[in-house]
């Protein structure tokens, strides 16, 4: 064989073997993050299904993370803030309307907000129980951004995305880094929505995960097969030529 067909087999050989290498990282990665994905949708399962706990007092707000706190079911004692709702754009199983936000103060003084659950446009929500009670509900990280393009306009009092640090701003008052989604027929909402005075509608938290991690490797590992396969191609066809 020529040299000239050696140097040019060895080059695109180098080319195909740095293609290949890469191709299989990237699955190996892919497998991994399918890996801690996995760990992640079991951790998350515990949390929603364990006994509710309650939630982090203000000395823990700081600690309160994503990653650690998302989704645990919590439970808070106190009473809810009449006249405070934040009615934030939403949607849900039952359709396009809002999440009513409300302030809770627990019985050490700190606020937390509740989202009492869903309502449809155009209803108004229930009046908050009155006195002392306990709301249990899965803990949810404060939301910048929502699900909607539009801005916030807390001068208008028109919320796009559960931001409670901002809400809470806007309404004067000083609240935890975190939210609190209601659980079926707790006080402030129902379980039920067949008359106005049943909204809002607690319970509705969707959790789903994207999980196509094994889809994304198998399409790596298929493309570095390619490359071994297209490299075999070219030595067969050099080998041809020149024969």
């Amino acid at each position: 064989m020529p040299k000239r067909q050696i140097l040019k087999i060895g080059a695109i050989g180098l080319c195909c073997l740095f293609a290949f290498s890469g191709f299989v990282a990237l699955g190996n990665w892919q497998l991994d993050r399918r890996v801690w994905k996995l760990e992640l949708i079991q951790k998350v399962d515990e949390r929603v299904h364990a006994s509710a706990t309650p939630a982090p007092s203000r000395p823990l707000w700081p600690t309160v993370s994503k990653q650690s706190d998302e989704y645990r079911h919590v439970i808070v004692t106190g009473h809810f803030l009449a006249d405070k709702n934040a009615l934030v754009v939403g949607a849900s199983t039952l359709g396009s309307g809002y999440w009513v936000l409300t302030p809770f103060q627990r019985l050490d003084g700190s606020i937390v907000y509740v989202n009492r659950g869903f309502i449809p446009q155009g209803v108004e929500p229930a009046e908050v129980p009155s006195g002392e009670v306990e709301v249990s509900g899965l803990l949810r990280i404060n939301e910048p951004m929502g699900s909607t393009l539009r801005a916030n306009d807390p001068s208008a009092g028109r919320w796009y995305s559960r931001d409670v640090k901002a809400i809470a701003s806007a309404q004067g008052l000083s609240a935890a880094p975190y939210f609190i989604d209601s659980d079926k027929g707790q006080p402030g909402s129902r379980q039920q929505a067949h008359q106005s005075r049943d909204w809002p509608v607690g319970g509705l938290t969707v959790i789903q995960f994207h999980n196509s991690h094994l889809v994304y490797a198998l399409t790596w590992y298929g493309l570095a097969a390619m490359m071994l396969g297209a490299f075999a191609i070219v030595v067969r066809e050099e080998r041809r030529t020149h024969s």
